[in-house]
C-alpha cells in the first residue's frame, strides 16, 4: 500500500482571483511506514504573493524569481504521486490549487483524482474529535508529534507532520524509516525465509507490569483508532 502525504503553499487563498501553488512537499508511506522518499519543489508563480499568505509561509517573491514553473516538473511530480492514495490536510484547498495549476497547462491534464484517490484528515479528524479544533498544529498536539521546529508553514515540514498525525490517528506506528535509498520504493511485500538450521528462539515472558503497561497501551491505540483496535478485540 503505498500513500503520498501531500502539502502546497500559495500565493493566496483562491486560484480562481489567481492564486498559484509556489511550494508542494510530498512524503511517501508504504505498508504505513515512512520512507525516506520524497518529492519536494518551489515554483515560480508569475505574480505576486499576497502580504498576508508570505507572513504564513515566509516565501518572499525574490527567493522564487529563480525558481522553475508548474509545467517544468509537472511530469516527476505525477510520476512520483500517480496510483498512490493521497493524504491531504483540507484537501479541498490543495487539490483545487493542483487542478487549476493542471487546467491551466492545457495539456489535456485530468483533475488530480484521475490519477490518485484522495483521503482528508480533516475530515476523519472531525469524524473522530468532533467539536474540537482540528488544525495540523492541534492534532500534532492530540497525538504528542513535535511540532516544535514549525515556526512557519512549509510544505514538506507540514507533510513530515502530517504523515506522523496520520499514522498516530488511524491507529499506526509513526516514524519507521524504511531504510531504503530515495530511489528505491520500500519492498515490505517480499518473502523473507527463514534459515531451517537456526538457533531455537529465546521466549521471554514478560512481567506482570509489562502486561499491565502492554493493556494499557492497548486502551490508548482504541481511543485514538476509534474504537478499532483489533488486538484488544482479539485478547477479550
Amino acid at each position: 500500500m503505498r500513500q503520498i502525504v501531500v502539502d502546497t503553499e500559495t500565493t493566496g487563498l483562491d486560484p480562481q482571483e489567481g492564486h498559484r501553488v509556489i511550494e508542494i512537499g510530498c512524503i511517501e508511506m508504504v505498508n504505513r511506514r515512512i520512507t525516506d522518499r520524497y518529492y519536494h519543489q518551489f515554483l515560480q508563480p508569475d505574480r505576486q504573493i499576497d502580504v498576508a499568505a508570505s507572513r504564513v509561509h515566509g516565501i518572499t517573491n525574490e527567493f522564487l524569481r529563480d525558481k522553475p514553473r508548474f509545467a517544468n516538473i509537472i511530469i516527476e511530480l505525477m510520476d512520483f504521486i500517480q496510483g498512490a492514495e493521497l493524504i491531504i490536510h483540507n484537501a479541498s484547498f490543495d487539490v483545487g490549487f493542483i487542478n487549476h495549476e493542471l487546467q491551466l497547462l492545457q495539456q489535456h491534464w485530468q483533475p488530480l483524482s484521475h490519477y490518485c484517490s484522495i483521503t482528508d484528515t480533516l475530515i476523519l479528524a472531525r469524524e473522530r474529535h468532533p467539536g474540537q479544533k482540528n488544525s495540523l498544529d492541534a492534532l500534532c498536539k492530540r497525538y504528542n508529534v513535535d511540532n516544535s521546529n514549525r515556526q512557519l508553514h512549509g510544505a514538506l515540514l507540514d507533510a513530515r507532520l502530517l504523515a506522523e498525525v496520520y499514522l498516530g490517528m488511524t491507529g499506526g506506528q509513526v516514524s519507521l524509516l524504511s531504510g531504503q535509498t530515495v530511489n528505491k520504493v520500500n519492498n515490505d511485500n517480499a518473502i523473507k525465509r527463514v534459515c531451517s538450521e537456526r538457533q531455537p528462539l529465546k521466549v521471554v515472558i514478560p512481567t506482570s507490569v509489562e502486561l499491565q503497561a502492554h493493556k494499557q497501551r492497548l486502551v490508548t491505540i482504541n481511543q485514538m483508532s476509534g474504537g478499532k483496535c483489533l488486538w484488544q478485540a482479539l485478547e477479550q
